[in-house]
């Protein structure tokens, strides 16, 4: 019986070896995405906080209102936000401005499903918002939440009744 062996020069080793180690771990790190600060608002039940619970992969089950504020960093591929999701009650809508400074954008949930009332003071919060200075330039999103509701309005509706 014949072996067959192969003898590998210390110099040849050494640089498969470094080779090796360069492909493993000399990469760096990955670059850092962008991050956008968005502010979230829109009355109380309409969605808020399990809109960016989902969004971040969080259990949505026993949700409560927020009263005042909170902030999640809500990851994508491409970047990041920082949403600052402020209550919808009536005795913090009127601190809403307050959080407004340094916001690229505005995500502004509503309830499909509302009542007529309600969905007449979601469009005034909604004009106020469009209409707010720290707010007027920068991208909106209306989102209508409860799409999954018997009640819930279409787009069509909802696009009819904001305006």
């Amino acid at each position: 019986m014949v072996r067959s062996t192969t003898v590998l020069r210390p110099s040849s080793f050494y640089i498969q070896q470094t080779e090796c180690f360069r492909a493993l771990c000399c990469k760096g790190p990955p670059p850092p995405r962008p991050e956008y600060d968005v502010v979230c608002i829109g009355l109380t039940g309409a969605g808020k906080t399990s809109l960016l619970s989902r969004l971040c992969s969080e259990v949505t089950d026993g949700i409560v209102p927020t009263t005042g504020f909170s902030i999640k960093a809500v990851p994508f591929q491409n970047a990041i936000l920082n949403v600052k999701e402020l209550g919808g009650a009536d005795n913090i809508k009127k601190y809403w401005s307050r959080y407004y400074q340094g916001s690229q954008g505005v995500v502004f949930v509503l309830d499909s499903a509302s009542s007529e009332e309600d969905l007449e003071v979601a469009r005034a919060e909604l004009h106020s918002a469009l209409q707010h200075p720290q707010l007027c330039t920068l991208p909106f999103l209306i989102l209508a939440n409860h799409q999954d509701k018997p009640a819930a309005r279409s787009v069509q509706e909802v696009t009819f009744q904001i305006k």
